[in-house]
């Protein structure tokens, strides 16, 4: 007898895969997912398919959608201010990512030294991941860089005359990447999870040949942290490309000056909300998902790469 039949004539002696005590417990946890599946067709799927048909749409808010084809799509090509914010969301992405996983990095490994009061220090340093997104810190940002805020005051110590970071087009993008940079401390903990699991040995035997400490990083800790990284680059790009609120509180809304903190959201936001043209934004809407899907997907290729698992 195969071991499938074997299998099959001992369901069957317990009850089998149709007894009523797996049918009752089949039933509750339909029960109990209940919740969930409502959630989903309500607030995810829901939605996502509305926006989706919408996007192919002349749509105001105000009157019934206008089927109007992939015109709201084609129109995106000769939208300068969506080129614009592209522009802008590319550079925010592709700058500040890079910085924030370094310094989370950076940190990780001073605090991996051993040090007393490290739960407090771990404490402090993810605190601005919980309140970087957060209205009040773009408003206490958007003052500290301002003409008379905190970082012109310390330059005038040394005599050297600021100007106001957030209203200079050349400099307002980087106030709000320094300060995407300044919310390390979500990846600062993985990091430092990551560091605690590399074996002590492999340390120990690179030390016995001869190895330096920056040696040490570059042919151990770099290597063996690669999933890591790979795991936080994902997740930070993702949440770079649809920063919002840092970027509508600092520009008021407006996305200046001269559109140079023009976010891709925070345009499609000006679209759907302030000119009514929701058939526009939606298709803003999938564009997003699309681009963001594509560079998840780039990062998963090539991961295979650069990133080294155990196996």
């Amino acid at each position: 007898m195969s071991a499938l039949s074997e299998l099959s004539t001992l369901r069957k002696q317990k009850g089998g895969a149709n007894s009523p005590t797996e049918k009752a417990d089949g039933r509750w946890s339909l029960f109990f997912l209940g919740p969930w599946y409502i959630g989903l067709i309500l607030i995810t799927a829901g939605p996502l398919l509305a926006s989706l048909y919408l996007s192919f749409t002349d749509y105001d808010l105000l009157t019934d959608p206008q089927f109007i084809g992939v015109e709201n799509y084609t129109q995106m090509f000769s939208d300068p201010r969506l080129i614009k914010s592209l522009q802008v969301t590319a550079i925010y992405v592709f700058v500040s990512v890079p910085l924030q996983l370094a310094a989370a990095l950076g940190l990780a490994l001073l605090l991996d030294r051993g040090m007393r009061g490290l739960a407090l220090y771990r404490s402090a340093f993810y605190l601005p991941s919980l309140l970087g997104g957060s209205v009040a810190i773009a408003i206490l940002w958007r003052q500290i860089f301002g003409t008379t805020g905190l970082i012109n005051q310390v330059l005038s110590i040394f005599g050297i005359e600021g100007q106001g970071w957030v209203s200079h087009p050349d400099y307002a993008l980087s106030t709000l990447i320094v300060l995407n940079v300044w919310t390390f401390g979500a990846p600062m903990i993985i990091f430092l999870a990551g560091l605690r699991q590399i074996p002590e040995m492999y340390y120990e035997a690179a030390s016995i040949d001869g190895a330096t400490r920056l040696r040490q990083f570059w042919s151990i800790t770099i290597p063996m942290l690669t999933p890591i990284i790979f795991f936080n680059l994902v997740l930070q790009l993702i949440g770079a490309m649809q920063t919002f609120t840092q970027a509508f509180v600092v520009s008021g809304g407006s996305g200046g000056p001269a559109d140079s903190t023009l976010f891709f959201t925070l345009y499609l936001y000006q679209q759907g909300f302030a000119s009514l043209n929701m058939g526009y934004a939606s298709a803003m809407a999938w564009l997003l998902l699309i681009l963001t899907a594509v560079l998840t997907a780039l990062n998963f290729l090539l991961s295979k790469y650069w990133v080294f698992y155990n196996d």
